[in-house]
């Protein structure tokens, strides 16, 4: 008897679930590991969201069945946050759709947009669920190297013009992960240019552009002309207000996009706790000094890691947002060689930068997301344990 599907065969085990396999074995054993593999803040959420959390579940009405699309209190707060933010006009009722995290948004977004065998262009290296998404809907991946000598940006005229005709659906990913790339919003300007001449929707995965630092600030991709007419931007709550296990983002832009997208989603899920929905509209419309502090202290853990990784001659320069390091594996190491030298000589998880696509390769990332006393006893441990004499490149 066959248990399951051949596509669903061919899916590798998601790289994280890998990583906690061999973390729970080696805590087994009694190793104290620490994990700079993923991205999970170790910040706890504000307590003022917290706080409204609770309140709202005081009102039985919120126990019922949500919206698929999402509470209008949220959907305005959303549309509020981009007018502030970014000076975008948005339609709460048609441009912004409510999502159970943006994960969960970005995977249902290719069903929603192609049939299969259709082509969908991929950054690469790149959040692996786009990768798998575009698997499970039986596309055509086609990726588009991100290099560091040009701040991991695609080069789109490097795209043939058959793959860029016939595709329907491109990815992009700013602040970047893995890479921790930030851009301009000329930057965006040529993506949305490249994808008007070529029909291409645009999804921009923004999870992290409110964590940022050193005065950047992150543009919206909705900001270059005519954005809306071939764009959606996925936003989340996750990393700015330290909500992970929330679930809770949302997608904004072309409503047309949005519109298939609620079909699918209306299909396949009834939508997030409203309760949570309404803490989340409050965490957006209330005081931002949460999210000051908090990149405060991400950008006080970024430059001491990076000056400590240089004492061990990995040598990277800081990013200016997401709370990741993208660094280059030392001289005669592959990228899994290296993430498990570290394992098993320091206890401390870093990841493979090929777990991210092929062209991560001679890069590993490491996450900043666990206590700063933690982050000293790994550097502490590697300082120790391992020999580094030079490593192949810089850091974005």
């Amino acid at each position: 008897m066959r248990y399951q599907s051949q596509r669903i065969a061919q899916i590798p085990p998601y790289m994280f679930a890998e990583f906690n396999r061999k973390k729970r074995m080696m805590q087994e054993a009694g190793v104290d590991v620490i994990d700079l593999g993923i991205g999970d803040p170790d910040l706890p959420t504000p307590k003022h969201i917290t706080d409204k959390l609770i309140e709202e579940m005081a009102y039985p009405e919120n126990f019922k069945y949500p919206s698929f699309i999402g509470c209008l209190e949220f959907r305005q707060a959303v549309a509020d946050f981009y007018k502030r933010q970014f000076n975008v006009t948005l339609d709460p009722e048609t441009e912004v759709l409510a999502l159970i995290g943006s994960k969960e948004g970005l995977a249902h977004l290719v069903p929603a947009m192609i049939d299969p065998g259709e082509i969908v262009l991929a950054p690469d290296p790149g959040y692996p669920p786009y990768r798998m998404a575009i698997s499970l809907a039986g596309g055509q991946l086609y990726t588009m190297p991100l290099l560091e000598e040009n701040n991991f940006e695609p080069i789109f005229q490097n795209i043939p013009e058959i793959v860029a005709d016939e595709a329907k659906l491109m990815f992009l990913n700013y602040p970047g992960n893995p890479t921790a790339a930030t851009v301009a919003v000329d930057f965006f300007r040529k993506a949305v240019s490249f994808a008007e001449k070529h029909q291409v929707v645009i999804a921009h995965d923004a999870a992290y552009h409110m964590v940022t630092f050193n005065d950047y600030q992150a543009p919206s991709i909705l900001q270059a002309e005519g954005a809306k007419e071939v764009a959606v931007e996925f936003g989340s709550l996750s990393k700015t207000y330290s909500m992970t296990g929330w679930r809770i983002g949302y997608v904004v832009g072309n409503k047309d996009v949005i519109k298939a997208l609620s079909i699918y989603k209306s299909n396949t899920d009834t939508g997030q706790f409203t309760p949570i929905q309404k803490a989340a509209a409050y965490a957006l419309i209330s005081s931002q000094e949460c999210v000051k502090e908090s990149n405060r202290i991400y950008a006080e853990r970024m430059q001491f890691m990076a000056a400590a990784l240089a004492d061990i001659g990995v040598h990277v320069k800081p990013a200016r947002g997401t709370f990741f390091i993208w660094a280059s594996v030392p001289e005669g190491y592959t990228s899994a060689q290296f993430a498990n030298m570290v394992l098993e000589k320091t206890g401390v998880i870093v990841t493979p930068g090929n777990a991210f696509g092929p062209s991560g390769e001679g890069y590993f990332r490491l996450s900043l997301s666990v206590p700063t006393e933690r982050l000293k006893e790994a550097i502490n441990r590697m300082k120790k344990e391992l020999t580094i004499t030079k490593n192949r490149k810089g850091n974005v």
